[in-house]
């Protein structure tokens, strides 16, 4: 073929012999063609296996590289301190798999608690991420800059007082003797309960006296769900020390909750010819543990640290505290000139869709920081003082494409309890129904939401719970991939907070300023920004 194409006269590109038509001459150049397009056709296939293959290998090491990193972590700890109490690094790679996939006989897996740091605890190891959180450090400087300029300008002093803080979170002594009461009851009153239950029923099926004890411990719960409610009520707590109130009984119910419901199964299972069974009531040194680590499910162990950084655990409460002053700034300066003249005026669709876009913006910042001090800078804190491992309290929620993704990435911790309480037992009663569980997380979550903003705000104006319920779970059925669902949910929080931010701050000032509208529980019910009389107070 060489030797061919060496005689042949070259014309157009080809070499032509003697005797050739032009016909053969186009004929030899499609075939070229084709040889061609083939030619090319394989050597990118070629370079597309080439690059997958590339990208599977650089993938696998990077795997592997991060099973050493988790390894290491689970040898040396968070810093070189964490060890498995009783985890076997073989028990370990095992439960890692039980996360990935369903157990063989179909039901959902278990949380599984394993040494690891949060996310962002890792991403501020990165130099450029490490510069977004100056960035809202230097932000938290100018606030605080434009406060005292503003103080020294208009008033001709500073004003250091800091009311709004003062007020919010007023009445602390009676905060805290609540907390000790709630602490104590859970101490005193369900694990001595629950321990005499336990030690006191005889094996077998359900009978009288366990039926007995189910009461009492609905019955507890009951109490202990009404008794904050009235001391809040009689105290006139503000609306911060309410929401400590609230959150923190609400903790509570669900830590009583977890721990009864996993050791309630282990006695019920329990036979005394059973040489090999556990103890059917765990040590009150593990309840007493698991009421204080930033967890909502229980377990008799769980990968521990050796020993404690309270350089790590200052740092963190000071990081609580910079975001308790960054919200003052926000709402001082942002929020509070928005809203001040609610009540004192007819409020026209200009002025409420004005006020809704100005409050987007702040409002967001607020559910920034709100995460940011409450899941990983006081989370982190209590975890590292209880030797608790286990950081992943929330994962890259703002990454989601999706708002199925972002409510399950949001807080791992009321996210687990959830799943593991609420989700896998109704999915147990109803297994082909799994969207009646999901509805029934929706509903219990939103419930408690709620009920958190009617103790803070002492009227109920459920405008979180229509959002929830409404669009919320709406929108957990798109699942949208690319980065333009991540900006439709961003889209999404930015104009749901502004709205919930504009909504509750016009009927929180209505209800100062306004006349009851009657004399009865109704007036906590009927909303008074819709029906309060302005022409009536201006004259």
């Amino acid at each position: 073929m060489s030797e061919e194409n060496s005689t042949r006269p070259k014309e157009n590109g080809f070499h032509k012999l003697p005797g050739e038509s032009e016909e053969d001459i186009s004929w030899i150049k499609m075939k070229s063609q084709m040889g061609y397009h083939r030619i090319k056709s394989q050597a990118q296939q070629l370079k597309q296996d080439v690059k997958q293959s590339f990208l599977q290998e650089l993938d696998s090491l990077v795997d592997g590289f991060l099973e050493e990193v988790d390894l290491a972590e689970g040898k040396e700890g968070l810093t070189n301190n964490v060890s498995f109490s009783d985890i076997s690094s073989r028990d370990s790679e095992s439960r890692k798999e039980q996360i990935k996939k369903k157990r063989t006989n179909g039901e959902l897996p278990d949380k599984v608690f394993m040494a690891r740091n949060s996310v962002l605890t890792d991403l501020f190891k990165i130099k450029d991420v490490k510069t977004i959180y100056h960035i809202f450090v230097a932000i938290l400087i100018v606030f605080s800059l434009n406060t005292l300029v503003y103080d020294l300008i208009n008033e001709g002093r500073l004003n250091l007082s800091f009311d709004l803080i003062q007020y919010g979170m007023g009445k602390f002594s009676k905060v805290m003797e609540l907390w000790m009461c709630m602490n104590l009851s859970t101490v005193l009153v369900v694990y001595p309960g629950f321990y005499y239950w336990s030690m006191h029923r005889k094996p077998g099926k359900l009978g009288g006296y366990d039926i007995a004890a189910a009461i009492c411990y609905i019955l507890y719960q009951l109490v202990f769900l009404v008794w904050p409610i009235v001391y809040i009520k009689d105290n006139a707590l503000p609306p911060g020390s309410s929401i400590i109130v609230t959150s923190e009984q609400i903790r509570l119910m669900m830590k009583v909750h977890a721990f009864v419901r996993e050791n309630a199964v282990k006695v019920l299972k329990y036979k005394k010819d059973d040489q090999s069974s556990e103890p059917v009531c765990p040590d009150f040194s593990k309840y007493l543990y698991f009421l204080f680590i930033p967890t909502l499910v229980y377990r008799d162990s769980y990968p521990r640290t050796r020993s404690i950084r309270w350089s790590y655990v200052v740092s963190n409460f000071g990081q609580v505290l910079a975001c308790l002053f960054y919200t003052y700034y926000i709402f001082e300066r942002f929020l509070v000139p928005v809203f001040r003249n609610f009540g004192r005026e007819h409020i026209t669709a200009k002025a409420l869709i004005l006020s809704v876009f100005g409050s987007m913006l702040p409002a967001t910042l607020v559910l920034v920081l709100g995460f940011f001090a409450i899941l990983h800078s006081w989370f982190n804190a209590f975890a590292e003082m209880m030797t608790f491992a286990d950081r992943m309290f929330y994962k890259d929620w703002w990454n989601s494409t999706s708002f199925a993704n972002y409510y399950r990435t949001w807080n791992i911790v009321v996210h687990d309890w959830l799943y593991t309480y609420i989700y896998k037992d109704v999915s147990r009663l109803s297994p082909k129904k799994r969207s009646l569980a999901m509805a029934c997380v929706f509903f219990i979550s939103a419930v408690a939401h709620e009920y958190v903003l009617i103790m803070c705000f002492k009227f109920f104006y459920p405008v979180l719970f229509v959002m929830f319920m409404g669009a919320g779970f709406g929108f957990i059925f798109f699942k949208g991939v690319g980065r333009g669902w991540n900006v439709f949910l961003w889209l999404m929080l930015i104009m749901g907070n502004g709205m919930l931010m504009c909504l509750y701050s016009l009927e929180w000032y209505a209800r100062q300023r306004c006349p009851e509208n009657m004399d009865n529980f109704l007036d906590y019910l009927i909303p008074r920004s819709w029906t309060c009389d302005f022409e009536a107070m201006e004259g």
